[in-house]
């Protein structure tokens, strides 16, 4: 059955602290909204995945969902969650899907195995939830500062998302209650307009970030998915030829000669290039760029190891570690050290502290060492989801 899926995510997330709305902080790297698209991104049976946003935060969105394939242009939401979803719904209605998931964009640890659920209890029972058993006893507010017997804990659930239906169902439920923008969520939308809403086993680890602590606990549980630490290694060399200028990492350095090169020959962010690809076993830089191609010729570098960057970020990766030696006689690397780590940090993606850059001579050996070109060593570290 077509599947689509409605990401709400036109809050301000106020109690989540000063800064940008929580859904465009960043988390393991990248925006909470990114990391929650991923998740549905590609899985078995979804079709598309639909933002629904304020019209405040367009530049935002479409910075943190930047070249994501399968997602529908944002939808502009209302002043309440009941009239973002709705605005959602509406907008799916010229190419409906059988089933519609509606997810809060601030839970972005939803697994594969809780989207198949979900779409298995909506297409067996047209309206369904995730829930989960309470832990802990749960007290009634008798008085300011005093408490009373509250609920068996037994007899209620917490409730998360995805919540999923059939899609004709939740439109009709949301257009009927459109008038009474106070309900908490689709499930209670759908019970006022008269449908039983079924449960299906949620998972404690889709907890909602609302607050600066859960911000701290989702940077740990990101670093504790992503177990798989792999390093890998790149080389590059070019030739002196002429000119007035050579091109490392990312800097135009004036100099006696320039590099020979399809590109503009940075050997530098060819390395690095090639030691990210080799981290996701994604073949070579002239495996993605061939030299034999013309619109590369002369190209600028950085889209090489942007486009690397890019990669390992698709595979669910983050970016540890960058390292790079130099290896020449001239010019001189050390004055050029620190705007190189800037550079190549930016084209990366990644703070500058976890990028470095070293030169080295070969003690007048070699072509190196007789001036006849330059050379580059790269060692790249990133951290994958674990693939058996």
């Amino acid at each position: 059955m077509r599947t689509d899926v409605i990401v709400v995510a036109a809050g301000n997330g106020l109690r989540a602290g000063e800064g940008v709305p929580k859904q465009y902080r960043p988390v393991g790297g990248m925006p909470v909204l990114r990391q929650t698209m991923l998740r549905f991104l590609g899985q078995p049976g979804i079709r598309h995945v639909l933002p629904v946003i304020s019209p405040e935060h367009t530049d935002l969105c479409n910075a943190a969902l930047a070249g994501l394939d399968g997602v529908l242009p944002p939808v502009t939401g209302g002043t309440t969650r009941q009239a973002s979803v709705r605005a959602g719904l509406e907008a799916l209605a010229q190419d409906p899907p059988d089933l519609v998931l509606i997810h809060d964009a601030a839970r972005p640890f939803v697994s594969a195995r809780l989207v198949a659920d979900a779409i298995a209890a909506a297409a067996a029972q047209g309206a369904a939830v995730p829930a989960l058993a309470l832990v802990d006893t749960l007290k009634a507010v008798a008085a300011p500062g005093f408490l009373a017997t509250g609920p068996d804990r037994n007899a209620v659930r917490s409730v998360q998302t995805p919540q999923s239906f059939r899609y004709e169902l939740i439109r009709s439920a949301h257009r009927a209650q459109a008038g009474a923008d106070d309900l908490t969520d689709d499930a209670a939308v759908a019970e006022a307009a008269g449908h039983p809403v079924a449960s299906f086993p949620g998972d404690p680890a889709n907890f909602k970030l609302t607050t600066p602590e859960d911000f701290v606990t989702a940077e740990r549980r990101l670093l504790a998915e992503l177990a798989d630490v792999r390093t890998a290694t790149g080389f590059d060399v070019h030739a002196f030829g002429p000119g007035d200028h050579v091109v490392l990492g990312g800097l135009r350095l004036p100099h006696t000669h320039g590099l020979a090169g399809h590109s503009d020959a940075d050997v530098v962010l060819h390395a690095l290039t090639d030691a990210l690809l080799g981290t996701i076993g994604s073949g070579d830089i002239g495996h993605h760029f061939p030299p034999s191609d013309p619109k590369w010729k002369g190209a600028a570098s950085d889209q090489f190891l942007a486009h690397a960057a890019h990669l390992v970020r698709a595979a669910g990766g983050r970016i540890a570690h960058l390292d790079a030696t130099v290896i020449c006689e001239a010019p001189k690397i050390g004055p050029h050290r620190e705007a190189m780590r800037e550079r190549i940090a930016a084209i990366a993606g990644i703070p500058v502290a976890r990028v470095s850059v070293k030169a080295t001579t070969s003690e007048q050996l070699g072509f190196t060492g007789r001036r006849e070109g330059i050379a580059a060593l790269a060692a790249a570290t990133v951290r994958l989801p674990w693939i058996d």
